[in-house]
């Protein structure tokens, strides 16, 4: 691939450096949320019925958001004066104040991120994890007919905080998992001698040398 040839970003590498006009004004994307995690989600179009449900869910969840240190940033291929209007219907209708950015675009954007699939001319329901030093940590795809779980999202980034934090692995489920409940996992052992002595020791709680789990503290 010739170096001036863009792709999207993948998991695990640094989320492109770029500006964009929001509802709440210019942001340089992933700078400006440098320290923080960031969920950047697209939504198909302004004034549509899924897309409604969806922005009214982020919002009852934005406080729980920030308690994790998680801002929310959303976009559509609309300009912002129909941003602002969807956002007013919202308001007016529903009784809830969107409160993060939403932002415009021309397409350029969205192509840029992997947001548009096919000949298709909106986007589907993507969902950017970025962490706070600009890294893309998860990339979710939904269709249109589909809307997102926001627990899920949620959930996700509790899970990645933890991970970091411990330097562990979250297992299916997590926190609720069928084995192991609350628990998490250990990373497998390295070497020969650290294999035999997970088997010995009471460290851990372990099925198999390379299936532990322990609580958190």
């Amino acid at each position: 691939m010739e170096n001036n040839v863009q792709r999207i970003p993948l998991i695990g590498e640094k989320f492109p450096e770029m500006q964009v006009k929001t509802t709440q004004g210019v942001y340089s994307l992933p700078n400006d949320f440098e320290g923080k995690w960031l969920v950047l989600f697209s939504h198909p179009a302004d004034f549509t019925p899924v897309c409604t449900t969806e922005f009214v869910a982020f919002q009852k969840r934005y406080d729980e958001f920030k308690k994790l240190n998680t801002e929310l940033m959303g976009l559509s291929v609309d300009q912002v004066f129909s941003h602002i209007k969807w956002l007013d219907w919202i308001r007016e209708n529903l009784d809830i104040e969107i409160q993060f950015p939403v932002i415009a675009d021309d397409g350029s954007i969205s192509r840029r991120l992997g947001f548009i699939h096919g000949n298709a001319t909106n986007t589907v329901r993507a969902v950017f994890f970025i962490d706070p030093t600009g890294t893309v940590r998860a990339i979710l795809y939904y269709p249109a007919e589909l809307g997102r779980n926001f627990d899920e999202i949620l959930r996700m980034i509790k899970a990645f905080q933890v991970a970091d934090e411990h330097k562990v692995a979250m297992p299916a489920n997590w926190p609720n998992n069928e084995i192991m409940g609350d628990e998490v996992i250990v990373p497998p052992a390295v070497t020969v001698a650290e294999a035999k002595e997970r088997l010995k020791n009471k460290k851990y709680q372990c099925y198999d040398w390379w299936l532990c789990h322990k609580k958190l503290k």
